[in-house]
């Protein structure tokens, strides 16, 4: 697929996903970005801001089937991934799909549910398979959770072991609109309470399966030169040699930088990576992967802004 076609199908998801959704500008990038390489993604916000409404929006722009599961903190793993019941008609056991068995699938408020029914995503996200009753069922190569979370409410919530955090690809910041903005969500939406239903708006499918395939294939052929990739391993490696990190980001977040800059710049027409795209996608990759030293938390610093010092202090080819 030539590149002008990319950025042509990426032009019209943003338009689309623009009709439901006022500003944004920067999370929807980045969810294109991941849809391109395969990726997970984690949205945190606090409520209100948008973060289902527009993984919905994203999803109808797409001809993916697509689910939702409302996590709650009763909920069990076979909720999710299924179980298998028996059939007294035919004497045998059958399988009922949990909602994973989709592939776009929408987890709302994941950290309201607890580790063990987050577990149950962590091969699903992992390997695109569940495993019930011993017997391994695949889920597609377009399988895709894009979840949600609450950064502020803390009673009732479980937080995300890192092992699953280590599975999205972004952890993306839905932060407040501007003025400006909010002015035109409440010019747009002010005469409801409710959350608008998608058929509201018109949106309209702008690629397949076959054609996201293409795009991937695409995303996959740019160019990444020697002096990116050591880059990007001496930004990751950099997260686990700097005083106030803990643990820093695995080989796993080297190869999600790698993967996801390729993206990057197919969406924005070129087939070579910038260090620009690096420095741009680098907070988002690795916010949620490095573990904060207890003396930086009581510090007040925060993954981002440790994130920025590396890219600060590590040279960037020219």
């Amino acid at each position: 697929m030539e590149l002008q076609r990319v950025a042509h199908i990426a032009d019209g998801i943003r338009k689309e996903v623009g009709k439901a959704i006022v500003g944004q500008d920067e999370v929807i990038e980045l969810m294109l970005t991941g849809l391109l390489c395969g990726g997970h993604i984690l949205l945190e916000g606090v409520p209100g801001t948008g973060k289902t409404l527009l993984a919905q929006a994203f999803a109808s722009t797409l001809s993916l089937k697509f689910g939702r599961v409302q996590f709650t903190p009763d909920m069990m793993p076979g909720d999710v991934i299924g179980t298998n019941l028996f059939n007294f008609q035919t004497n045998a056991f059958v399988l009922t799909e949990g909602p994973i068995f989709t592939d776009l699938l929408l987890a709302d408020e994941i950290n309201r549910t607890p580790p063990k029914t987050q577990a149950a995503l962590l091969q699903a996200m992992n390997e695109r398979a569940v495993t019930i009753d011993g017997k391994t069922y695949a889920l597609g190569a377009d399988f895709m959770v894009v979840a949600t979370q609450n950064p502020i409410e803390q009673q009732g919530t479980y937080p995300l072991p890192e092992a699953q955090l280590d599975r999205f690809l972004f952890k993306i910041d839905v932060t407040y609109p501007s003025r400006d903005e909010e002015r035109a969500i409440v010019t747009q939406h002010g005469h409801r309470s409710a959350m608008p239903k998608l058929s509201d708006f018109g949106i309209q499918t702008q690629a397949d399966p076959a054609v996201l395939a293409d795009l991937r294939a695409t995303s996959e052929q740019i160019v990444l030169t020697p002096q990116i990739i050591d880059y990007v391993v001496d930004v990751v490696r950099a997260t686990r040699q700097h005083p106030a990190i803990e643990t820093g980001g695995s080989t796993r977040a080297a190869n999600a930088l790698a993967a996801s800059v390729r993206a990057l710049a197919a969406l924005n027409g070129r087939d070579f990576v910038i260090p620009d795209d690096v420095k741009r996608l680098a907070r988002p990759i690795l916010r949620h992967r490095i573990v904060l030293a207890p003396n930086a938390e009581i510090d007040g610093l925060t993954p981002d802004r440790i994130v920025n010092e590396i890219l600060d202090q590590t040279a960037a080819p020219r």
